[in-house]
């Protein structure tokens, strides 16, 4: 239990500063919508999915690979200095060739007229790329709270550099031209649009990895040329992993711009819906990647000890993951009336897939959480299988749902797709998990929360419509606490239980 509770403070610290900041960031979007229309919000979602792709090629599993060698090896020091060599080689190489064959790139990419954007974005994800391993050395050695801090203060210098690009410099071309033009008016000004955005994304991840510095001055640099070997032949699974994943998180964003042509300008306002509403499913990916940041360090940390009591950690953490990410669905849910304000009317009519996006989320989270037996056993092939597995599902089912619901709605079909090819993975995870690495999972008392969250789902839609909308939000949190209290009745959370188990002895008397 002392483990759970680790996982659960650096969760909540890594969660903390992943959930503010991305609301932080969240809150950008109602800038974005209201300013750029649909289809150049299109263009942002759909540059941001590339993005993530190509930062997780430029990663190449080394961030995990890091993990595993540095609580395996007799010299954590040479296998951080070497990760972080191969990755500053690699980083450099990619800005190389982006800024070489820029103008094809951009061509490929339905963007020929877009270039600067390409190129802003690739510096960007180049950075980002060396800039992971050194928040990997920060969750190695448990400093939580510095990490958090360097992450809060990379989302404050990303929002405070777009509000002044995107509202006080066009103030200040007006106004007080002389303060602002020797950058503003060689950058074309306000005509520049979203490629401010990137300008200030370029900007905080420079300035973030000098924040980085400590991690990566006063330290004597070896490289191994037998460890860097030993680290690429298990890491480059979890490339491809990586990558199949990455695509098939982003794959409505990617795909939908190729797959009307002739009609490029609704397909990416057809993006645009699709991003915005996503936006507001963004609590559950926040909760999965605050877990993922605080889970990789427990799950080597815990394979270092005997006997059974691991296997019980992993799956009590499982059980509470699953709990957690009820709770979230249940509460977005229940308040997405209120929460949808965040973004503009005109975005509403894509309302529809946040159920469906946060429940594929909690899938991909459950996935993860399976992906232990792999990482541990070091058959990290299997997470590549799966993750093309993932990948060729999640395209096919774009290509058929997209195409056959058609303009405007045809992001719907990438909503599903998302859920249809998570669930199917992560059961395919499961039994495969079962095989190489059994663990004792609680399915039935997991399975009893999944039936509880849904007909509490069910009865807090059935409000709408049939009473005042304040008296439903007020029933809909009762609705929560009673899940939260049965869910305490059978668990033991520390101080929540024991009042609860009181409360119930008492009504029973």
């Amino acid at each position: 239990m002392a483990g759970i509770k680790s996982l659960v403070k650096d969760t909540a610290v890594y969660g903390l500063s992943s959930i503010v900041g991305r609301f932080l960031n969240w809150c950008l979007v109602p800038l974005y919508v209201y300013i750029f229309p649909a289809a150049e919000y299109g263009i942002v979602s759909n540059l941001y999915a590339l993005m993530a792709v190509v930062l997780v090629i430029l990663n190449y599993g080394m961030e995990t690979g890091f993990f595993r060698f540095a609580n395996k090896e007799r010299d954590p020091e040479l296998v951080y200095t070497t990760a972080l060599i191969s990755l500053a080689l690699s980083s450099a190489l990619f800005v190389i060739l982006l800024t070489e064959f820029l103008k094809p790139v951009s061509a490929l990419l339905l963007l020929p007229g877009k270039s600067i954007y390409v190129w802003l974005l690739g510096v960007t994800v180049a950075i980002d790329a060396f800039s992971n391993l050194p928040f990997a050395y920060l969750r190695y050695k448990k400093k939580a709270y510095r990490f958090a801090g360097i992450k809060m203060l990379n989302v404050a210098l990303n929002i405070g550099l777009n509000l002044f690009f995107i509202l006080a410099c066009p103030w200040l071309a007006k106004h007080q031209a002389w303060l602002i033009s020797w950058f503003y008016n060689p950058m074309g000004g306000e005509a520049f649009g979203i490629g401010w955005i990137f300008v200030a994304n370029l900007i905080s991840s420079a300035l973030i990895l000098l924040m980085l510095l400590p991690e990566l001055t006063g330290r004597h640099y070896r490289i191994s040329g037998e460890l860097w070997r030993r680290m690429i032949h298990y890491s480059w699974p979890l490339l491809v992993l990586g990558v199949a994943g990455i695509l098939s998180q982003n794959m409505g964003q990617l795909v939908i711009p190729y797959l009307f042509k002739g009609q490029e300008e609704a397909a990416r306002t057809m993006v645009g819906i699709y991003s915005a509403n996503m936006k507001i499913a963004i609590v559950m990916v926040m909760f999965t990647q605050a877990f993922r940041y605080a889970y990789e360090p427990f799950i080597f940390a815990q394979a270092k000890d005997e006997g059974e009591g691991k296997k019980q950690a992993y799956c009590d953490a499982m059980k509470y993951f699953i709990i957690f990410g009820l709770f979230i669905f249940l509460g977005v849910m229940f308040y997405l009336p209120v929460l949808k304000h965040f973004i503009a009317p005109g975005y509403w009519s894509g309302l529809r897939v946040v159920p469906i996006m946060m429940a594929a989320e909690l899938c991909f989270g459950i996935f993860f959480n399976l992906s232990l037996w792999y990482k541990l056993t070091d058959r990290t092939e299997w997470g590549m299988y799966f993750s093309i597995v993932c990948f060729v599902l999640m395209l096919g089912l774009n290509i058929w749902l997209v195409k056959l619901i058609g303009i405007p709605d045809g992001y719907m079909g990438s909503a599903w797709a998302a859920l249809i090819s998570y669930f199917l993975v992560m059961v395919f995870s499961y039994f495969v998990g079962r095989r190489y690495y059994p663990l004792p999972y609680e399915l039935k008392r997991c399975g009893a929360y999944c039936l509880l969250a849904l007909l509490i789902w069910i009865a807090g839609a059935w409000m709408e419509g049939t009473m005042s909308i304040w008296l439903a939000y007020i029933l809909r949190g009762v609705l929560l606490v009673v899940y939260v209290g049965v869910v305490a009745m059978f668990e033991q959370i520390p101080l929540l239980s024991p009042m609860i188990r009181k409360l119930t002895g008492k009504i029973g008397k």
